[in-house]
């Protein structure tokens, strides 16, 4: 038996010792299995508003227009929507997918591929040209006035993209950097990609001039949210499984060096640039003791996907049983700022992105059916 082995069984056997000696196992072993505590965090996300989204779910990302409409967001249907303002609500804006006589459902797992999945969005300040990536069906583009979104990447070296989940945009050199969080995963899977330790996710380039597609780096354990650098010189990119937050030169005597920036707590998702160049990073959720099982050893999880379980049980146990929400802010150089949480999760969970626009946060969420609004007293 490995040395891995060994401490999984024995952690294992730790939490079989702890319930069966209390006078309260369920609650107890709920309470052991909870994510920890963070010290100098601020349990104020529980005030933020929210903006409901009537007949639809999941809004991953969010993003501003040039002109400071929006914000837009894409929903599990496969829509991408339109924030009008307290009077008209949200309306339709585009789609990644023609095929949308079946797209009536909020939420429908098994169509996803066919309706398609928009996650991360960026505009092009220049153009305002909107930028997709949509988990199924890969980058895409659509105008300013919206409806249906244009192909551009599928594919890479003959075999398809299959989980394209964020992307960041060089406006001055028309360059977009993307992620692909799996090469043996598609996004309906991610529970399995996270629990087996899967690490076959990548970063791409993708230059709008050339239409060339430039692999910049692989193996990484799900790769995910995408954000430049304030000059260019860099990207980070997200690492959900490991919680790490690497940064990618792309210019000066480091390019194409990568180094880790921050270790994170949790799993984040999304990660986004205010004007000041700090980075706002949104938590799935932070990591407890079974979080942190899955990520030590691929055993463990796996053992996870063998057992009776479904989604809802397999997510109860990665987060800790318990939803809430956490959002970490970082500097350029990596160093802590501020964490923001709704603890208990009385009114935001399990939240996929922070974007910090005039004094306010807004946090989209990929399991939740509204986007939440904060602003700071």
């Amino acid at each position: 038996m490995n040395s891995m082995l060994t401490l999984t069984v024995a952690a294992l056997a730790a939490v079989v010792a702890i319930v069966f000696s209390l006078q309260s196992p369920l609650l107890k072993l709920n309470q052991f299995l909870a994510p920890p505590q963070i010290a100098g965090t601020h349990d104020f996300l529980h005030s933020a508003t929210v903006l409901p989204l009537t007949g639809a779910v999941g809004p991953e990302s969010l993003v501003f227009d040039p002109n400071g409409e929006g914000p837009y967001t894409g929903v599990a249907d496969g829509r991408i929507l339109k924030w009008q303002g307290d009077g008209r609500g949200w309306t339709d804006f585009a789609v990644t997918s023609s095929q949308r006589s079946e797209c009536v459902r909020p939420f429908a797992l098994e169509l996803e591929h066919v309706c398609g999945r928009p996650l991360g969005l960026r505009f092009h300040k220049k153009t305002g040209d909107l930028y997709i990536a949509d988990a199924y069906l890969g980058l895409h583009v659509v105008g300013p006035a919206g409806g249906l979104a244009t192909k551009l990447v599928t594919e890479f070296e003959g075999k398809p993209l299959l989980f394209t989940n964020d992307l960041d945009i060089d406006a001055v050199a028309d360059v977009i950097y993307f992620t692909d969080s799996s090469t043996v995963f598609q996004r309906r899977q991610f529970m399995a990609s996270i629990l087996s330790g899967d690490k076959t996710g990548r970063l791409f380039k993708y230059h709008l001039a050339s239409k060339q597609v430039t692999l910049l780096q692989e193996g990484l354990a799900f790769a995910n949210g995408v954000s430049l650098s304030k000059d260019n010189s860099y990207v980070l990119v997200v690492e959900s499984i490991t919680g790490r937050i690497l940064r990618h030169w792309l210019r000066g005597s480091e390019a194409g060096n990568v180094e880790v920036l921050a270790q994170l707590p949790g799993f984040p998702d999304n990660i986004r640039r205010n004007r000041r160049g700090e980075y706002w990073i949104a938590l799935h959720s932070k990591k407890g003791v079974v979080g942190n099982l899955v990520t030590s050893t691929s055993w463990f999880g796996n053992l996870l996907l063998k057992l009776p379980f479904d989604f809802k049980k397999l997510h109860g146990l990665l987060v800790g049983g318990k939803p809430h929400a956490t959002a970490v802010k970082l500097s350029g150089e990596g160093v802590l700022l501020e964490i923001l949480e709704d603890c208990e999760g009385k009114t935001l969970k399990f939240i996929s992105e922070v974007e910090e626009r005039d004094g306010k946060l807004w946090f989209g969420s990929v399991l939740m059916p509204f986007v939440g609004v904060y602003e700071p007293k």
